[in-house]
């Protein structure tokens, strides 16, 4: 296994050696440059990406979670990721679940020495009760942190599965997952800031695992959001608008069929597009996995003579 020194995520990057000699133009031209790389090097893991949103999904139908767990500036990406998906698809807080060395604070100020303690790690992730449903993604842009190293570990030996998201290859954490995800940015423009390069990868992993689950679970309709929750006017806004766009009714009508399904925009849909009230809407989503249009299959299919 490599050493500190000969990670890429540590390495200097000869094209910024003279960094603090560029103008600010010139700084961004430097780093927009080196993002672009970004892309390819997450593209090139698509088919673990993949793999990672099938095992997400499944975990997700048999009532498990998703469960990221990092230090630093992983740690925050997980607990981000994991925060925006009750708003965007409707999800219960705990179904995807972001832990952080150190805790809440860490999330704005750095807690030394959080991250290098392995039993921490895995006594965080004891506190969730974990179960084989559940699914643990560690995420280390190293490959070497300890906290996500010990949190693996535990995992594995009360038989969960476990992904790693790395910028490096080989490494401790690619080697005690069951699934490697490592897109390999190359040194950052500021030897080891893995804040740039390297985070923005994460970020794109983590987008796709779980917008990828959640529509392998029935959480949008085409490229809707079907599932969000109306917590404030915006949303409220949106879920009005995609159901006078897909089931063609006008603002009143869709703030009323609303109302009658208790906010829930699926219900709705169902409602209007099968032709049924709220309640059998809500039979058929039941029924049918919470899957829009196969709840209006169903549907037809019971009023067919």
């Amino acid at each position: 296994m490599a050493l500190e020194d000969d990670l890429l995520t540590e390495a200097r990057n000869p094209l910024s050696e003279t960094l603090d000699c560029l103008s600010a133009a010139e700084i961004v031209a430097l780093m927009n440059a080196e993002d672009a790389k970004v892309v390819a090097a997450v593209r090139a893991e698509s088919e673990a990406i993949a793999l990672a949103i099938e095992w997400t999904a499944e975990r997700f139908r048999l009532g498990g979670r998703l469960i990221y767990i990092g230090a630093g500036t992983s740690g925050r990406l997980g607990v981000l990721d994991a925060s925006e998906c009750p708003p965007t698809f409707g999800t219960p807080p705990e179904m995807v679940v972001g832990l952080i060395a150190g805790g809440p604070v860490a999330l704005t100020r750095a807690v030394e020495g959080a991250e290098d303690d392995p039993a921490r790690g895995a006594a965080d992730l004891q506190g969730l009760n974990v179960s084989p449903r559940d699914l643990v993604v560690g995420i280390a842009s190293s490959g070497r942190t300890p906290y996500a190293l010990g949190a693996v570990k535990y995992a594995k030996g009360a038989g969960l599965a476990t992904v790693g998201i790395i910028c490096n290859r080989p490494s401790l954490l690619g080697e005690a997952v069951d699934l490697e995800i490592a897109p390999l940015v190359g040194p950052e423009i500021l030897a080891g800031s893995t804040r740039l390069k390297a985070g923005t990868a994460t970020k794109l992993v983590l987008n796709m695992i779980t917008t990828g689950a959640m529509v392998r679970i029935g959480k949008t309709l085409g490229n809707r959001m079907i599932d969000l929750q109306p917590t404030n006017e915006k949303l409220r806004i949106r879920s009005r608008r995609i159901l006078r766009e897909l089931a063609g009714l006008d603002d009143a009508q869709a703030g009323d069929l609303l109302d009658r399904s208790g906010g829930q925009l699926k219900r709705a849909l169902v409602a209007c597009l099968a032709g049924v009230d709220p309640e059998q809407a809500r039979q058929y989503l039941d029924e049918n996995g919470g899957m829009v249009r196969e709840a209006v299959r169903a549907a037809a299919r019971n009023d067919a003579p």
